[in-house]
């Protein structure tokens, strides 16, 4: 009887158990239910917030999404002018090429140039592909001159082998020169073929080293100065400390320069358009106005004023050569006028000046010399008729 009461204890526990297991198993889903609930609409606003705020958004310039404001005077200003870097570019040298004693001078070297610092650096190394193709137009621009003056030598050779007056060390001295030119021809040619086999299916990498000198505006100590009296004062700044590194470096056989404005032009775009720089270069972009937001097209008025000014040009060359034309034309009429006329004047010409000379020559004299004039004048218009009415037979 005790066995059975105990029984019946221990279930009636294990049912406890359960009953108590299953309400809280129920009351964490219903937990989980709320928490998802509450998080989807947390989303769903959000959601709509942030299309609020898109159609509320203000599209502001590339240029505040940059790291500098502009490049002038060979410097890159950012900061809202106060900050200013000037950029050095450096050779690299073949370090692991040089004997013990070149290794040992670059080593000194640079442990003076970074005794000499005074002021903060950087240095940045860039990699660019070599644009072959521009450099084998040079080549071929250079061969085209070599052959020409292979075909000069070889002419001069062959001259003076023909010649009998030349000498055989003259023959000698040409023909070395003739060789001497053509050896040259055939290496570049082969240079070229060499260059466009190795580059046709690679890409030729070279690594550029600058260094970034920086300066601040705040550094000028003075106040009462103007901003272009500012503006020199850090540009000479800047260029003494460029020109200090650069003679520095110098003792590790590095050549250095400072780059222009245009070329920080480039060094920028290359950093910021690294795949399209390959294609298209900064003289490129510039032409096709890159630099634009967007290329309006010439005033209708412009244009139409440009063409008026072509069509005036061209109508003002044409009447200049009708002009001429006619004036030609004029003169050929006169010459055949007198040309037809040439006997006629003659004789006009000779009665005047016997008539003028008529005190010196005489009256007598005179009256008779026109009288034959005026006769052989007479006989050779009868002449001419006897012709042309023997012509009108023969062709009747």
């Amino acid at each position: 009887m005790k066995i059975e009461q105990m029984l019946l204890m221990v279930l009636m526990i294990l049912i406890f158990l359960i009953s108590v297991l299953v309400y809280v198993y129920w009351l964490i889903q219903r937990k989980n239910k709320k928490d998802n609930n509450s998080v989807s609409k947390i989303e769903t606003n959000g959601d709509r917030k942030t299309k609020n705020k898109e159609n509320n958004y203000t599209k502001l310039s590339i240029s505040n999404f940059m790291e500098f404001d502009k490049i002038e005077d060979n410097m890159i200003i950012q900061d809202n002018g106060t900050r200013y870097l000037m950029v050095v570019e450096c050779e690299g040298i073949n370090y692991d090429l040089m004997s013990n004693v070149e290794k040992t001078g670059v080593e000194a070297g640079f442990v003076q140039f970074l005794n000499t610092l005074r002021h903060p650096i950087q240095i940045y190394t860039q990699t660019r592909t070599i644009k072959i193709e521009s450099s084998i137009e040079r080549y071929k621009a250079r061969l085209e001159e070599i052959k020409k003056d292979v075909d000069k030598k070889q002419k001069e050779y062959l001259k003076l082998k023909q010649s009998y007056n030349a000498t055989q060390n003259q023959i000698q001295v040409a023909l070395t020169e003739f060789l001497r030119v053509q050896n040259m021809y055939d290496y570049t040619r082969d240079i070229i073929a060499n260059i466009e086999a190795i580059s046709q299916n690679k890409n030729v990498l070279r690594k550029h080293y600058y260094i970034i000198v920086p300066y601040y505006s705040s550094e000028v100590e003075v106040d009462s100065l103007n901003e272009d009296e500012k503006k020199n004062i850090i540009f000479s700044e800047l260029y003494t400390r460029a020109q200090s590194i650069i003679r520095t470096l110098f003792a590790c056989s590095m050549k250095c320069r400072i780059l222009d404005s245009k070329e920080l032009a480039e060094l920028l775009y290359v950093a910021y358009n690294r795949d399209e720089s390959e294609t298209f270069g900064i003289d490129k972009a510039l032409e096709a106005h890159y630099d634009d937001l967007y290329v309006t097209a010439p005033d209708v008025l412009d244009k139409r004023i440009n063409s008026l000014n072509k069509e005036i040009e061209k109508k003002a060359f044409q009447l200049a050569q009708d002009t001429i034309n006619e004036i030609k034309t004029e003169k050929e009429i006169v010459l055949r006028r007198k040309e037809q006329s040439f006997d006629d004047l003659i004789k006009e010409m000779a009665e005047a000046l016997l008539k003028e000379n008529k005190k010196y020559v005489g009256k007598e004299i005179t009256e008779e010399a026109i009288e034959r004039i005026k006769t052989k004048e007479e006989g050779g218009l009868k002449n001419e008729k006897k012709k042309t009415t023997r012509k009108t037979r023969k062709t009747v």
